[in-house]
């Protein structure tokens, strides 16, 4: 008889184990994780390639709706989108969501970079980074503002390096010899002992009274103290966060100024208007005087041009969170570990938000405050704003003022296609035919 009980309440166990596993089960977004490990990555990566990222979302939303699952990257996913998938993502704290990144990426990039960090790290961080940085950055190359590097073939190394490093940011996380994952890690661990070496020259000359702390922005981190004179934050850290404002500088604003030449010479009006309002700005200058605060203040017209680029053109095609505990979106069940991905962009081309969406367009940025918040996030919102984001907006009028006041250009290919990889890259480089103005 007392077996019999014990049988009777071992399958009455299993019965309401088995029982609250299917209520979880119907309460996880519908969906397929595909093979362990791959999931979906493939596909994504390949529809990135072909620039069919957009379509290839649009089709999972006509099967499984807003909401769905899937495997990216080596991790269980759910993929959201839309304007309130926007601030759920950048308003949520981290009691809820943490700033995880795909393994790829956090190997690649250090674990100890902003994409990582959150509450009281992100914000200790992230005041030491945007504070030396707008002070000390210039309108020069970025190798010069970060680790005070002129050209040369220490430099030139760099760049090979942080080229391999980023190829593989978007990759499954398989390390194996033939894969673009190991490649990059392998580049990665190049760059941190160049940098590891220049942070150990910088802090000598620092320590030592041989340079300014507004040098370069390697210099700048190490200057800053606490309690007790300690440095802020850990050589780790630095490491980590230049090489983050390396792939922001590098892969975002390069993408931004690419696609606008395109666009200016293909809009003859948008490209005369931006002319005139850069030709008055020089026109007020002495020979020789730089470029001032105001100045950037008055390309209203440019920066519109540069945000409805943005809008159809992101640099960025989406980014990652990871769940703290279970938690509950749109009626499902996001488990614990989990991560989010969100495609930001999905709301710059929403008929319903931006009329024509296809059009390009800067005068919808007329008014900015009439646009419904969290719909246009170019550069994330709320406290995970890019800390780099005045650095990228500096960087794109200065490199625009002179260009069109010093130079025409028109294009050499009729090719409109570019891929994802995972930024956005015009097929042949965009080749142009460039041609000095002659002197105002």
């Amino acid at each position: 008889m007392n077996t019999i009980v014990a049988i009777f309440l071992f399958l009455l166990q299993v019965f309401f184990l088995l029982a609250r596993r299917i209520r979880s089960s119907k309460r996880v977004p519908p969906g397929s994780l595909g093979f362990p490990v791959i999931g979906q990555s493939l596909g994504l990566l390949r529809a990135m390639k072909a620039n069919t990222a957009e379509k290839w979302l649009d089709e999972r939303v006509q099967k499984y709706g807003p909401i769905s699952k899937l495997s990216l990257f080596g991790k269980p996913t759910v993929f959201i989108y839309g304007q309130a998938a926007n601030k759920f993502l950048f308003t949520s704290d981290g009691s809820v969501l943490t700033s995880k990144q795909p393994q790829s990426l956090k190997m690649i990039l250090g674990d100890r970079c902003l994409l990582e960090m959150n509450d009281e790290d992100h914000k200790r961080v992230r005041d030491a980074l945007v504070l030396p940085l707008m002070k000390t950055l210039t309108f020069d190359i970025i190798c010069s503002l970060l680790f005070g590097l002129e050209r040369g073939a220490r430099r030139d190394q760099v760049v090979r390096y942080f080229q391999q490093m980023i190829e593989g940011m978007w990759s499954i996380p398989i390390n194996l010899p033939f894969t673009r994952f190991n490649r990059s890690i392998k580049a990665s661990k190049d760059v941190q002992k160049m940098l590891k070496q220049l942070i150990s020259e910088k802090r000598h000359e620092f320590d030592n009274n041989l340079a300014s702390s507004h040098q370069d922005l390697i210099t700048c981190l190490l200057s800053i103290r606490g309690e007790n004179k300690q440095e802020l934050m850990s050589e780790n850290e630095i490491i980590h966060n230049v090489m983050l404002i390396m792939v922001a500088g590098y892969a975002t604003s390069s993408v931004l100024i690419t696609f606008m030449v395109r666009l200016l010479a293909k809009n003859p009006n948008i490209h005369a208007a931006v002319l005139k309002e850069q030709e008055e700005i020089a026109q007020s200058k002495s020979p020789g005087e730089s470029l001032t605060w105001e100045d950037l203040g008055n390309m209203k017209y440019t920066w519109r041009v540069a945000m409805e680029t943005m809008r159809m053109f992101p640099p960025i095609f989406g980014g990652f969170r990871q769940t703290v505990k279970d938690i509950e979106y749109g009626g499902y069940l996001i488990p614990k570990g989990w991560q989010i991905f969100l495609v930001t962009a999905k709301t710059h081309m929403n008929s319903s938000i931006f009329q024509e969406p296809e059009k390009f367009d800067p005068a919808r940025f007329e008014n900015t405050a009439s646009l419904p918040p969290y719909n246009f996030v170019p550069f994330g919102g709320g406290a995970r704003i890019c800390p780099g984001y005045k650095f990228a907006k500096i960087e794109t009028l200065v490199t625009i003022h002179y260009l069109v006041t010093h130079f025409t250009w028109k294009l050499c290919c009729t090719d409109d296609f570019f891929s994802r990889d995972p930024t956005p890259v015009p097929t042949q480089g965009l080749p142009i035919q460039i041609i000095p103005r002659k002197p105002l």
